[in-house]
């Protein structure tokens, strides 16, 4: 179960980071980035639950890796949520544009992840 949430979570990284950095460089959103954003904040949710399978104690809503990944998660939904509306109104402006949001989202995304990677590793 360690090593499927592992790559689950891993693949979330590809996805997301695939995604946020194509649509930067291209400075234009296109609709394969919206595809890879939502691949990666499904991959992202899976690996969730997975580790949630395997994590020992109560679960705490106060822990501070707790609270970036529901942060990071409710975040990266926002961003697909958002990237697919703005592809559908087909607002030149607006795909020109958004780039600027999803920079910010992949690093409070990234947060949790290596937050993560260092509780699974000396935690």
């Amino acid at each position: 179960m360690v090593a499927l949430s592992t790559a689950l979570i891993s693949l979330a990284l590809v996805f997301y980071s695939l995604g946020v950095w194509t649509e930067r460089w291209s400075r234009f959103l296109k609709p394969w980035h919206v595809l890879a954003f939502w691949l990666g904040f499904g991959f992202d949710i899976s690996g969730t639950v997975a580790m949630h399978f395997i994590a020992k104690g109560d679960f705490n809503l106060l822990d501070i890796h707790t609270l970036t990944g529901q942060l990071a998660l409710w975040l990266m939904l926002a961003h697909a949520i958002w990237a697919t509306s703005v592809i559908r109104k087909n607002n030149l402006l607006l795909r020109k544009k958004f780039h600027h949001y999803s920079l910010f989202v992949w690093l409070v995304w990234l947060i949790p992840y290596f937050g993560g990677m260092y509780l699974g590793m000396f935690g």
